[in-house]
């Protein structure tokens, strides 16, 4: 089974991909990242409960306020839901309490995601699939992507279309909350020739500046890619063989590393010449 790892950053474009990809004619599942990550932080769950004792001390709007329809225990009874507003206030930026208070978030959320994602990955591997889709905003920055034989990254070429589209479907952040909140997520342009170090066949980027048209083409040529170089006959074979699958999984896996290392150590060439 091939695992494609699909990210981008907000405002990309990512989740229209993400749908397309799960509809006809491709039909993939797809294992989404931030659906996961309000699961595992769900009242009652051990997420919930971690963020609740690190932030809630200093941070008063942390829970959704209490009223009419939101009792003190909340709906699950295990207490009110997070407060998604105030909790992005608090980790989304470039200084120094910000970027801690974010990597301490990612401790809690990230390790309670991977598993989710694992008994995802092999429930999907069993029933037979393909292929599947890991829809991860931080492909990249979680690691995720030296489990994947193939990595999907959704871009566009101008920031300023990224930031328009970011104001156009969230019209409540001001201009300063809408520019923390792509940087948080990094250049998308720097994920794009992350992406192609890859190789042919490893990572392809879906560039879209366009309308949804331009975007449905562009996805469809991307899979073409794909297909050439992880055809199904392949991937029934890795099915019906287990050995084969778990040998190809460990050879992606070590190959994804060298990828990566190569990658860091470019990065740090270039980095010197400045």
């Amino acid at each position: 089974m091939l695992v494609i790892g699909l990210t981008g950053s907000i405002a990309t474009g990512k989740s229209t991909v993400s749908a397309l990809l799960s509809q006809p004619p491709y039909s993939l599942p797809v294992i989404d990242a931030d659906l996961l990550a309000r699961k595992v932080v769900e009242p009652g769950t051990p997420g919930y409960r971690a963020i609740v004792e690190y932030f809630g001390p200093s941070t008063p709007d942390l829970l959704v306020p209490a009223g009419p329809d939101m009792p003190l225990s909340g709906p699950s009874g295990h207490g009110r839901p997070l407060n998604r507003p105030a909790l992005g206030r608090r980790v989304f930026g470039d200084d120094e309490q910000r970027r801690r208070d974010r990597a301490v978030l990612n401790s809690i959320v990230h390790p309670a995601v991977r598993r989710e994602m694992l008994k995802a990955v092999v429930g999907n591997y069993l029933r037979g699939c393909r292929a599947v889709v890991l829809d991860v905003p931080l492909l990249f920055e979680s690691a995720l992507d030296r489990f994947c034989g193939a990595v999907l990254v959704v871009a566009v070429k101008d920031p300023a279309v990224q930031m328009a589209r970011l104001r156009a479907r969230d019209p409540h952040l001001t201009a300063e909350d809408a520019e923390n909140r792509v940087r948080s997520q990094g250049d998308v342009r720097d994920k794009a020739r992350r992406c192609e170090a890859r190789g042919r066949g490893r990572g392809v980027v879906v560039w879209n500046d366009g309308g949804k048209e331009e975007l449905r083409a562009e996805v469809g040529r991307v899979m073409r890619e794909l297909d050439r170089y992880s055809p199904k006959w392949w991937s029934w074979f890795l099915w019906a063989c287990p050995p084969a699958a778990v040998l190809l999984g460990v050879w992606n896996y070590w190959r994804n590393l060298r990828i990566n290392k190569a990658w860091a150590q470019q990065e740090l060439r270039e980095r010197a010449k400045l």
